[in-house]
């Protein structure tokens, strides 16, 4: 079971978290965390990179169902979840490589309003799925699935950046009512917690 699971994660990284939330809606929290840091490149160890990334869903029936057994319902949390890949790209990489891989001579305003037209444009596509499903829903609907442990961590990093999410007040109600689930609060990043939220996307 769990106990025989090893999970190698990192501080923050949203792709790390997805899975840990995953682990923890299945009720499989018993599993070895071994945390490691990126900053000293510990994901390129020896340890890490021998490790068979392949593996198969053995706990379908345990704890939260992830997946819906209707295809539609099916159908949509997978693209969903899929879709999340888009926030990744236009909230996070996107101003990643511009504050921190792009020299500050060859920053434009051009460029940076160009990032936040579309990272806005974005948002605004997941307020509108929001809209749509109503209060009190997940991003695929009425019950949380595989697509909300997908999108949340991406929407906790920009908030923990400093981005106002009231700008979306679907989004809002969405981020606060996932963030209380006890898979996200068992999860959540231990760097984050007793710091103050950042700055750097307060203007965007």
């Amino acid at each position: 079971m769990a106990s025989d699971m090893v999970l190698y994660w990192g501080s923050g990284s949203g792709p790390c978290w997805r899975v840990m939330i995953c682990l923890e809606e299945k009720g499989l929290s018993d599993y070895t965390s071994k945390l490691i840091s990126f900053e000293n490149k510990e994901h390129k160890s020896d340890e890490v990179l021998k490790i068979n990334p392949r593996g198969q869903n053995t706990f379908k029936g345990q704890g939260t169902k992830l997946l819906p057994d209707d295809p539609a319902q099916h159908a949509l949390v997978l693209q969903r979840a899929v879709e999340s890949q888009n926030i990744r790209e236009k909230t996070i990489y996107a101003f990643f490589w511009y504050f921190h891989l792009t020299k500050p001579e060859d920053r434009t305003e051009a460029m940076f309003e160009e990032k936040k037209k579309a990272c806005h444009e974005e948002l605004q596509m997941w307020e509108g799925y929001l809209a749509k499903l109503g209060d009190g829903s997940y991003i695929a609907g009425k019950d949380f699935t595989l697509a909300d442990a997908c999108i949340f961590p991406f929407i906790a990093i920009i908030v923990r950046m400093g981005f106002n999410l009231s700008q979306y007040p679907h989004l809002t109600k969405y981020y606060d009512l996932v963030k209380d689930r006890p898979s996200v609060k068992a999860s959540w990043p231990p760097l984050w917690k007793g710091t103050p939220n950042k700055d750097l996307y307060k203007d965007i």
